[in-house]
């Protein structure tokens, strides 16, 4: 086994690593890079290897910063099989068609606006190159071993992330591999915790929390009450930036649960995301794979997708129609890094207002207008304006969907070695996390379990 480095190393979005094994090779993740300008620019830039020669692309899951560059992967030339883990395949069409149809718009917005002798902008992959991909499309189940080519046998195991999320685990040649995507906390809410691991000789594993662990959910939840409560004595809106995937359904989630507690019927709720509806229907539509409390909550009478003043916006007039009301309202929408969307409209009527709040659930990349915010800029650019930050700015740090210092340590500390002598672990990779955190993942890793983790960077190589 031979794995290279092309994204996810040393940063976190654009995740993709090679595999060479057993004459074949594979891809795992194909994401797109997200953050500033100059880093999305990168994701139209050669992928370091020729995609015709891929045999097989394996995507852990469906967050755009794992698959967002599967179309153009497929129209650079990739015809082998894509496999996911079924809910994965259900997700997949609408991360990746939602997409294209943001580039398709970017493009079209400077073209009508760019100067003589400007060249024309292209999208990085279209709606067509998206339904060529989904033609490749092959799901899978958890806990199913499966020989996906000669001498390969994959199989996917519960990642806790987001729905479908999945640990990957290669077996060839007598080594075995394994990849944890992006690995959720123990304890979360709707998803079950990831699956324990028995045995690797080469662990990838994500460090995006490497050097820090989370608030504890508990703490977390009562936060969330605590914001809602002094925005409404404020008289003013809460804007929730959230991904489409996870995080919405978590907050409707809490909403549901603590209604009373939380008084949520006195608010107007949106979910001005029509991707967030279209991916809660594929969390309705696979109740098999939450937890044993999730699925007592999604059968209740006030339930995450039933809760009486939940109001879903489909049309762009409707979303307009949100930046009427002055007060009383919860605006939930994406993109969950405010680089995109409808939630950044909301911000540009909100951010001036002292009795606004702005309540940030997740993740802001280096370069996101959301990091920016939550860094406590006074001042902001939207949209070629600048907007003065007068409103209230919250992070919320314990609802991430990623399983901090600790929990990561906990999880590659249960993994064998299939040959080893007792006592020892697997080789390990750091990738998924900024130079900081995955180096103070390694120092914690070494001093603790004595393994000296790899910080591979893009173009490395690591061999078994």
């Amino acid at each position: 086994m031979r794995v290279r480095f092309h994204g996810a190393a040393g940063e976190v979005t654009g995740s993709m690593h090679e595999l060479d094994v057993a004459g074949h090779r594979l891809l795992l993740d194909c994401g797109m890079i997200q953050g500033s300008p100059t880093a999305e620019a990168r994701n139209a830039d050669a992928f370091g290897f020729e995609p015709g020669a891929i045999d097989a692309l394996i995507l852990s899951h469906a967050h755009i910063d794992h698959v967002g560059r599967v179309p153009l992967l497929v129209r650079r030339g990739f015809r082998g099989p894509i496999l996911a883990q079924a809910a994965t395949a259900d997700l997949l069409p609408i991360m990746l068609l939602d997409a294209a149809s943001i580039a398709e718009g970017e493009a079209e917005r400077f073209n009508r606006r760019r100067r003589r002798g400007e060249p024309e902008a292209v999208p990085l992959f279209s709606r067509a190159d998206v339904e060529a991909a989904l033609e490749l499309l092959r799901p899978l189940d958890y806990d199913s071993p499966e020989e996906i080519l000669p001498g390969v046998e994959l199989t996917l195991r519960e990642a806790g992330h987001i729905l479908g999320s999945s640990v990957l685990e290669l077996r060839a040649q007598g080594r075995t591999l394994v990849y944890s995507g992006d690995l959720g906390p123990r304890g979360a809410p709707i998803l079950r915790d990831p699956a324990a691991i028995a045995q690797a000789d080469l662990v990838l594993m994500e460090s995006t929390y490497g050097d820090r662990d989370h608030r504890d959910r508990p703490a977390t939840v009562t936060e969330i009450g605590e914001i809602l409560d002094a925005a409404w004595r404020d008289g003013g809106n809460v804007m929730i930036p959230a991904f489409a995937v996870g995080r919405t359904q978590e907050l409707l989630y809490w909403f549901a649960r603590h209604w009373d507690r939380w008084n949520m019927e006195r608010w107007r709720i949106f979910l001005d995301s029509p991707m967030a509806a279209r991916v809660s229907a594929v969390y309705q539509r696979h109740q098999e794979l939450f937890d044993a409390r999730a699925r007592e909550t999604w059968a209740a009478p006030i339930a995450p997708l039933r809760l009486p003043n939940l109001h879903f916006t489909a049309s762009a007039e409707e979303s307009m129609a949100i930046n009427r009301i002055r007060s009383g309202a919860i605006i939930v929408a994406g993109s969950g890094m405010a680089t995109a969307g409808r939630i950044v409209h909301h911000l540009k009527h909100n951010l001036g207002r002292r009795e606004a709040h702005v309540m940030f659930v997740g993740y802001q990349a280096e370069g996101t207008l959301g990091r920016r915010l939550v860094d406590r800029a006074r001042w902001v650019r939207i949209h070629g304006r600048d907007y003065r930050v007068n409103a209230q700015i919250h992070t919320v740090g314990g609802l991430s969907a990623h399983a901090g210092q600790q929990a990561l340590i906990d999880w590659f500390a249960r993994i064998g070695p299939p040959l080893g002598p007792a006592g020892t672990h697997p080789s390990l990779a750091l990738v998924h996390g900024e130079e900081r955190a995955r180096e103070a993942l390694a120092g914690e890793l070494g001093q603790r379990l004595g393994v000296s983790a790899h910080l591979p960077l893009p173009g490395d190589s690591l061999a078994l």
